[in-house]
């Protein structure tokens, strides 16, 4: 085995892309205000001079008017995703994923007693027809979607579908929870508007992220929706008894997006991922000319089929060579996508995904 793991599995930026030094920056610009506001218990909400500049962030980033009402401080879509189950369902509850979809969120729902029913997709995101059949046989209390460079599969929901799908949603009376931490992840290509944008006339939830767009480590995220559901989040005993989520790490990006610094690290982020794509693409054809993929847009992942290949027995040969994946049945409740994995190309530079993919490529040939 050799010693040192190409993991494909990871879904987070390398070290050398966290932004230390303009934390350091932000950090220390908040702490010279001398302001007690970001030490105290926060507010429900979030701190409103937080909210008020996150709005502005998201106003230019999104192309499209937020305002500070519509949105709740949260500690990253992990801990909000969980929030959403607490508050909108019942232990037993069906809800609506896409399959495949974000593994991790599978064992939330299973941890909140959630029965999970899988919705295809295909090039376009969620297929309709798909939908509106499991609407007839089914009562859900919530509908998951990642809609803008789905993990694991990199596929974007488009604008059509989008409408689709809240319209399908609307008329069941079923609440919409969008985990849009890729949203502004393009790789020069914007995405359709976020689903965030319907947050005045349609039941739905936008959860949004700096651990993609920054540092994981801050956990600081947010909530994007009407006033009346995000009501119905402030009143959990979590927030009700411990105050509003992550004041200080609030003040301190508060400083970062005031600064300009926020959008700086973004942008500055979106090259470096689409070359890593790139890099990992043309690998897998050089390497792996039978592998079957689209190349992603924007995001992490690709989404690799082996046509007659089992992923999940390759994972021993694979590791063997000295690379790890993620197999594709990790992905759903069941045995599909038996023949694909998800390969990540944030963790890595260059030449390390490219040596990755020759030691897949050996494995696969044993």
């Amino acid at each position: 085995m050799t010693s040192s793991i190409i993991d494909f599995g990871k879904g987070q930026p390398s070290l050398s892309l966290l932004p230390t030094t303009a934390l350091q920056t932000a950090a220390e610009h908040c702490l010279a205000q001398h302001d007690p506001l970001w030490l105290r218990y926060g507010d429900d909400q979030g701190e409103a001079p937080f909210l008020h500049v996150l709005a502005g962030f998201l106003t230019r980033r999104y192309a499209a008017p937020v305002d500070a009402s519509q949105l709740m401080t949260t500690s990253g879509n992990s801990q909000a995703l969980s929030l959403c189950c607490t508050r909108f369902t019942t232990p037993g509850d069906t809800i609506f994923v896409e399959a495949p979809t974000y593994f991790l969120a599978l064992d939330i729902f299973r941890d909140h007693g959630l029965r999970v029913v899988g919705i295809p997709i295909d090039d376009e995101g969620m297929q309709p027809e798909a939908l509106h059949e499991a609407l007839a046989t089914h009562r859900p209390a919530m509908l998951y979607t990642i809609p803008s460079f789905q993990n694991p599969t990199g596929i974007t929901l488009s604008a059509s579908r989008r409408e689709q799908l809240l319209a399908a949603c609307a008329a069941h009376d079923v609440l919409v929870v969008a985990d849009e931490v890729y949203q502004l992840l393009d790789f020069g290509t914007p995405p359709p508007p976020s689903l965030a944008t319907y947050a005045s006339e349609a039941r739905v939830l936008s959860l949004g992220s700096f651990s993609k767009i920054c540092a994981p480590g801050l956990r600081l995220g947010w909530v994007h929706g009407a006033p009346a559901l995000l009501e119905r989040l402030m009143s959990s005993g979590l927030v009700q008894s411990g105050g509003g989520l992550n004041p200080f790490t609030s003040g301190v990006m508060h400083s970062l997006i005031t600064l300009g610094l926020a959008d700086r690290v973004l942008d500055d982020l979106k090259p470096v991922y689409a070359e890593r794509s790139r890099v990992l693409c043309d690998a897998l054809r050089e390497e792996m000319p039978e592998a079957h993929f689209v190349e992603p847009r924007g995001g992490y992942f690709v989404w690799v089929q082996l046509p007659g290949v089992s992923a999940r027995a390759l994972r021993p040969l694979a590791r063997d060579e000295g690379v790890s994946f993620h197999a594709g049945t990790r992905f759903v409740q069941g045995d599909q996508f038996g023949d694909t994995m998800r390969l990540s190309f944030a963790h890595y530079d260059g030449p390390v995904l490219r040596k990755g993919v020759q030691r897949l490529a050996r494995a696969r040939r044993r």
